[in-house]
């Protein structure tokens, strides 16, 4: 099968995807495959729009979700502050779809990227379930939420209770009655501990201790968290988090569960057994159920073909773009894996791939012979 020419294909139709296929329509853009003029199409391995959202547990609440930022151009409509998360933003992802007429192509599973012959100008190959596009450039949003990173703990595999990570989390009902080792820092590690403790006994670790700022989370903090993500991208170290590296500020459910007296960290266990965790100190600490609040990586793994993964893990980035292979965008990624820096990062994307064609498009008219040029020979 022929691949199929498009000028840029988008990679996932999460919150950074669709912010890139709406600023791409902008600029004249047209969904392939196009009559005329720059085309592109953005590829989604889910059955239905939303992204990780529908992927949420019940319990997460518009009240209560943290990190929500309108799609550009779209208001998020009015919602019950008490309604589920992942039944509002999904619809309101389906709607900005339909609005701007993006034309998102699912479910596809993206198998491979990789180079189409030695031209650096040349295209990339964007290889999938539903067949083959050749891009000029290919920007990938494909996000974290397929990649739960469990950390290697002793003896896991000899639990004779169950182990779940945040990503199949489904209710605190489903823990009722029982003794939960809650494992994590970050937010949804405390937000879980907060709803879980109303129905069964928890018992939270953390690997570090957990520094608590009573400040507000404001813009200098934030700018500051991102810069020093930023930096570990362009040495190509795997970018981490934006909380790894501000901390943990304050909130409703942090404090609901401080004024009950659950909020207790205590030391990373050593090892797992059979029936619970061996502390630090020797202690043993019983447990029905673990529960993993550790996280996500970059869901890139189709990207290898392209040889961009440094000794440290990551890939090279600068600006959204990769350093080593500039036909590839890769956004949602290290320093814009917040809503707001996703929005940016698709602008920002797509305002380089505008430039990039135009200076292309120069540079190969300049080499075309005008008519001026040939009277003079």
């Amino acid at each position: 099968m022929e691949p199929e020419a498009v000028d840029v294909v988008v990679i996932g139709a999460g919150q950074a995807g669709l912010s890139a296929a709406y600023h791409l329509r902008r600029r004249g853009y047209s969904p392939a495959p196009a009559d005329s003029g720059p085309s592109y199409v953005i590829l989604d391995h889910d059955d239905a729009p939303g992204g990780a959202w529908q992927h949420r547990w019940a319990s997460l609440k518009m009240a209560t979700v943290n990190g929500i930022h309108e799609l550009p151009g779209f208001p998020v409509p009015p919602a019950d502050p008490a309604a589920s998360a992942r039944d509002v933003l999904p619809a309101y992802f389906a709607a900005y779809e339909e609005r701007f007429d993006l034309r998102v192509q699912r479910p596809i599973t993206v198998r491979a990227v990789r180079r189409q012959g030695d031209d650096p100008h040349g295209r990339l190959l964007v290889e999938t379930d539903a067949g083959v596009w050749a891009a000029r450039f290919v920007v990938n949003a494909t996000g974290t939420w397929r990649r739960p990173f469990w950390p290697h703990a002793p003896g896991a595999e000899t639990f004779r209770g169950r182990q779940l990570h945040v990503h199949d989390y489904v209710s605190a009902e489903q823990f009722a009655g029982e003794r939960v080792v809650i494992v994590g820092a970050g937010i949804s590690a405390v937000q879980l501990l907060d709803e879980i403790s109303h129905v069964a006994e928890t018992f939270w670790v953390t690997r570090n201790e957990v520094t608590w700022d009573a400040a507000e989370f404001d813009t200098a903090a934030r700018i500051a968290a991102i810069a020093g993500v930023e930096e570990r991208v362009r040495r190509g170290e795997p970018p981490g988090s934006v909380i790894s590296v501000t901390g943990q500020h304050r909130t409703a459910w942090s404090e609901s569960a401080r004024a009950r007296g659950v909020l207790v960290r205590h030391p990373m266990f050593t090892a797992i057994e059979p029936d619970g965790v061996r502390m630090p100190n020797g202690t043993f600490e019983r447990a029905d159920a673990i529960l993993w609040a550790t996280g996500f990586r970059a869901d890139i793994a189709h990207l290898a073909p392209l040889g961009l993964r440094t000794a440290a893990g990551g890939i090279r980035v600068a600006n959204g773009r990769a350093i080593d292979e500039p036909r590839l965008f890769l956004i949602g990624y290290g320093p814009s894996q917040s809503t707001v820096g996703a929005n940016r990062a698709g602008r920002d994307a797509v305002r380089a791939i505008v430039a990039e064609t135009a200076r292309q498009t120069t540079s190969d008219s300049d080499m075309i012979p005008t008519d001026e040029a040939i009277a003079r020979y």
